[in-house]
């Protein structure tokens, strides 16, 4: 049964490649993007407003609607408002809002519990046979998932159309066991460290290893397999412990590792443990020195086989120990953006190699030499869109530019250079005043809105969050890295001050 549904899913995926050689050609036949951004990925249970901003997070997809025979068909779990629809609309170069409307769709299974998108979807047939009704042709269309699992290959099945995304076949290249070993079989660096681990024990053991293999080592990071943006990493404080080999040197590991810090809010031991003998997860050391940064590189195989190397980011961490992803800065410094580029090209071969196909990710952490250099480590692969896609994107459809891995800079046609800094958390107990329109009304007055003419100023996402949950995300282009910090921190101030002043009576 399960060699049935692969060789389903496999036939459904070819038709990918004729699709892509028409997309790559700048073909002008109609064709219909699906957009499924279900989160299917080990998280804790969040709040209906949360997934629902997480999946409004790529409404910049939107901005494809500038082909004028696109049909863009965006999937959420509960309705958009008509008013956040309108402010990406607007944002389209060259076209006219009502023509691109005609061609959008937006349904909706009114659905805000937790549960993925996806599953959704599968549970409700006329949902989803109203969505087939949405294709005028399936061989001229596509599904754009978030992350890839069998849920969402089920959900392509169910459409009959294929999935722009990696196989879920190949989920395990994305754990932390599976990237460590892609690193060590492509001779990427990375730290030391111990994969496969599924249990309190081999964690133990891993521990002795990495102690007896690095007695330096004063802080050692245990990660689940599946944990994503630092939820699943929690830190084992290594020092002061007995020698590695002492007879007390189990039981001092042993408390320490059930006295473990986490960097996700709330976590307990006996919850993290049970995920462990699930899931499975790795032990590593955790890099340390004098500056530390943590850049990225995004990449992607196209369903012809091709690499394409798209961008190198400076992520923004924060958190209990600085492991939780907040935002980014692009492009990376050029001090070693060639350098994890390198390294990325070596995955990015490997995965083409496998089969792979969409977009993924590979996280590193650089450390400063004394001689000015960088030491760099990879330590996870991505093998879903991520924190950086969103932004990078969103400069892409509207400026029309591309980066120059070589240079490590990304311009647009007119020649200019163009950074960003972009983040999911712009937050504030205060914002939780502002509706959505009161954001554009906000964003007018104060001339936030990203200006065409110069291709610089602030776009905004994730705006459903606002009432809620006090959060918004936001990108800032600009023409410098100085440029963007500014307008990121002119858009910041401007909606602290504004809400500031409607709680104060001011």
């Amino acid at each position: 049964m399960i060699d049935q549904v692969q060789e389903r899913f496999d036939a459904l995926q070819a038709k990918l490649v004729p699709l892509w050689k028409s997309i790559k050609a700048m073909s002008q036949d109609e064709q219909t993007i699906v957009v499924v951004p279900s989160i299917t990925l080990d998280k804790l249970e969040e709040s209906g407003a949360e997934m629902q901003a997480y999946e409004e997070r790529f409404l910049f997809l939107l901005l494809l609607l500038r082909q004028p025979r696109a049909r863009l068909v965006y999937v959420t779990s509960q309705r958009i408002l008509p008013s956040i629809v309108d402010y990406y609309l607007d944002l389209l170069p060259g076209v006219i809002p009502s023509h691109a409307r005609k061609r959008l769709f937006l349904p909706a299974p009114l659905d805000g519990s937790p549960k993925p998108l996806s599953q959704k979807l599968l549970d409700r047939p006329r949902l989803l046979e109203h969505i087939r009704d949405l294709i005028p042709d399936p061989d001229r269309a596509h599904m754009v998932p978030y992350n890839t699992t069998d849920t969402e290959r089920d959900l392509a099945l169910a459409l009959g159309i294929p999935m722009y995304g990696a196989d879920s076949r190949h989920f395990h290249l994305g754990t932390k066991t599976g990237c460590r070993r892609l690193f060590a079989e492509e001779e990427v660096p990375h730290p030391l460290g111990f994969e496969d681990l599924h249990s309190a024990e081999d964690v133990l053991v891993a521990l002795e290893k990495l102690r007896a293999q690095r007695p330096t080592a004063t802080v050692a990071i245990v990660k689940l397999n599946e944990g994503v943006s630092g939820e699943g990493n929690a830190n084992v404080d290594l020092g002061g412990l007995p020698e590695p080999g002492d007879p007390g040197e189990r039981a001092a590991l042993e408390e320490r590792f059930r006295g473990m810090s986490f960097e996700l809010e709330g976590a307990r031991f006996e919850e993290y443990a049970a995920k462990l003998d699930e899931r499975g997860g790795i032990v590593e050391e955790r890099i340390v020195g004098e500056e530390i940064r943590s850049p990225s590189v995004q990449l992607r195989v196209t369903p012809l086989g091709e690499v394409e190397l798209l961008s190198t980011h400076d992520q923004i961490l924060g958190g209990p120990s600085g492991q939780s992803y907040l935002g980014a800065r692009f492009p990376a410094d050029t001090a070693y953006a060639a350098a994890i580029t390198k390294e990325a090209a070596k995955l990015g071969a490997r995965l083409a190699k496998e089969g792979v196909i969409g977009r993924f990710a590979l996280d590193f952490v650089v450390v400063r030499r004394a001689d000015g250099g960088w030491d760099i480590f990879a330590i996870e692969l991505n093998l879903r869109k991520g924190g950086t896609t969103h932004p990078f994107l969103t400069l892409q459809f509207l400026t029309d530019g591309s980066y120059d891995p070589e240079a490590a800079e990304f311009r647009a046609p007119s020649g200019r250079v163009k950074c960003f800094v972009a983040s999911d958390h712009v937050e504030s107990p205060n914002f939780r005043g502002l509706t959505p329109d009161d954001l554009f009304d906000i964003v007018v007055r104060h001339g936030l809105h990203f200006d065409q003419a110069r291709q610089t100023g602030v776009v905004f996402h994730m705006i459903s969050a606002l009432p809620e949950l006090g959060q918004v995300g936001l990108t800032a282009i600009g023409e410098s890295h100085e440029q963007a910090d500014e307008l990121y921190r002119r858009a910041v101030q401007t909606l602290e001050e504004e809400t500031r002043a409607s709680y104060t009576g001011v």
